[in-house]
């Protein structure tokens, strides 16, 4: 009777043992444990990207990684673990996946912040407030052609007919000379001088940049119309993020001793 009780308490002892062992493995292929972390490892890349880990993605998940476990016991054993292709694949993957991890934690250690972005977005509003234009011009090689234009305005002559007909700008000159709203910056230096002293409606003299001459004509004229900071938040704080990882790559760069 002792003995069967031992017996007994020895089969509960090993159960025991063993099923902690067996809640950390996903399944057993081919006698070799596939342990959950596998499981976990692609589940967190699935979140990163946004998709959520439904039942069906985990059932998914499991089939993908005991596939993977029986196409690589198939693949060690037919040696190609051993190739020295393989091998250098390997470390091309292995100093990928640690140089992602680098970046990764130099952004965590210095993270972009809300006064970061509204800093910046304060610069944006700064270079880009104030008035913005709807103009129309006519490009065209030499003055002549330019003084010609202005003679046919003032015969009655269409100011969007005369620049499909005659302006050298393919893009505006297709729409007759619009240009859309844009900020002066937007434009060289003469034709934004020009442009900023018209008053609605009214016609420059032919005004001369690097592409030729200009007839301009002022259509209206209003208050810069900017994207609000929730609208750009996002973006900016991409680009700032992009910059700063920009900027530590070329200090180690720069900081490294290459002979």
């Amino acid at each position: 009777m002792k003995m069967h009780l031992t017996a007994a308490a020895l089969t509960l002892g090993l159960a025991a043992l063993t099923l902690p062992v067996q809640a950390q493995n996903l399944a057993i292929v081919n006698g070799k444990a596939v342990p959950k972390t596998r499981a976990e490892a692609l589940s967190q890349q699935l979140a990163r990207s946004g998709r959520p880990a439904t039942p069906d993605v985990e059932a998914q998940i499991k089939e993908e990684v005991i596939a993977r476990e029986i196409f690589m016991q198939e693949a060690q054993k037919r040696g190609l673990d051993a190739t020295d292709d393989f091998k250098g694949q390997l470390e091309l993957a292995r100093q990928t996946i640690l140089i992602r991890e680098l970046f990764a934690d130099e952004q965590k250690k210095n993270p972009v912040t809300e006064a970061d972005i509204k800093g910046e977005y304060d610069k944006f509003v700064a270079a880009n407030g104030g008035k913005e234009y709807r103009a129309r011009h006519i490009l065209v090689e030499k003055e002549e052609q330019a003084k010609a234009i202005l003679a046919s305005l003032k015969k009655g002559a269409k100011f969007e007919d005369l620049a499909k007909k005659q302006s050298k700008d393919p893009g505006s000159g297709a729409n007759g000379g619009d240009l859309d709203w844009a900020s002066p910056g937007n434009f060289v230096k003469e034709f934004s001088d020009a442009m900023v002293a018209l008053k609605k409606g009214q016609v420059s003299d032919p005004v001369k940049s690097q592409f030729g001459f200009h007839v301009i004509r002022l259509d209206d004229v209003r208050e810069a119309q900017l994207p609000k900071f929730d609208e750009v938040k996002g973006q900016i704080a991409q680009q700032l993020q992009q910059q700063r990882l920009g900027n530590f790559q070329q200090e180690m760069r720069a900081k490294a001793k290459v002979e």
